[in-house]
């Protein structure tokens, strides 16, 4: 029944931009009818030939991006959480740099690192870093002490209380911050390619919008919608797998 309803729902709202596409100027707004056309050029390379090449680059950028984020956010937020002082005086600040919105950094970035790749994985490494290294505070914080302490009573070393107690009473959450932290690197990556790049999904983007090539700017949008569902169906299998593991 639900899959009836999302699937009257898809049906309805692709109807409405049939419509909408059809009244609309043809250089602003295209109907699905001319999109499937653009997107069937598209992945047969008759209108970028380069597409693939595209595509890995993006793919590669995110990849670099979440790998460092990871490992500094994991190193960043064990290091806070394990040592009282340090997370009381740095805590507030990671939290509160976190709500700048993200993109006041990409020109820094941009002057820093120049239009090619590096800034565009600085760019989704920034986007990444900060939930992961939240996640992992969160997750120290909801650690229960007083089964800390009877680990240790019982002679638990700590590789074995981080390992048997600490780990699985915050997968929960370190699991749910690095969902977060890829969803976002992707973001920043293609972002930053909008923004400013010279290859790339987020270049392609850019240059059809630029040339009013409406069609092939919406296929090239739903190759990207594809890579990032994608990755987020990746990482909530990864999830699953984890919260498993913990149960």
């Amino acid at each position: 029944m639900t899959l009836l309803a999302r699937a009257g729902l898809f049906l309805v709202l692709l109807g409405l931009w049939e419509a909408v596409g059809r009244a609309s100027n043809p250089l602003l707004a295209v109907p699905p009818s001319a999109v499937l056309p653009a997107l069937r050029d598209l992945l047969l390379l008759r209108s970028y030939p380069d597409l693939p090449a595209n595509v890995l680059l993006t793919v590669r950028e995110i990849a670099m991006a979440y790998a460092l984020a990871v490992v500094a956010g994991l190193a960043c937020g064990f290091a806070l959480g394990f040592n009282r002082l340090i997370g009381r005086a740095w805590g507030p600040m990671i939290a509160a740099l976190y709500a700048v919105p993200a993109v006041v950094w990409y020109p820094s970035l941009m002057l820093f690192f120049g239009l090619d790749a590096a800034s565009k994985i600085a760019f989704g490494f920034l986007l990444g870093f900060f939930p992961v290294t939240l996640a992992v505070l969160a997750g120290i914080r909801q650690v229960n002490p007083h089964l800390v302490t009877v680990a240790r009573a019982y002679g638990a070393g700590p590789l074995t209380v981080f390992g048997r107690v600490m780990v699985p009473a915050m997968l929960f959450t370190l699991v749910g911050g690095l969902r977060t932290a890829l969803a976002l690197a992707v973001v920043g990556v293609i972002v930053g390619e909008i923004l400013g790049s010279k290859r790339g999904m987020g270049a392609l983007i850019n240059h059809a919008y630029g040339l009013l090539r409406t069609a092939d700017y919406v296929a090239l949008v739903l190759v990207t919608l594809a890579l990032v569902v994608g990755s987020d169906v990746v990482a909530s299998l990864a999830e699953r797998r984890a919260l498993k593991w913990s149960e």
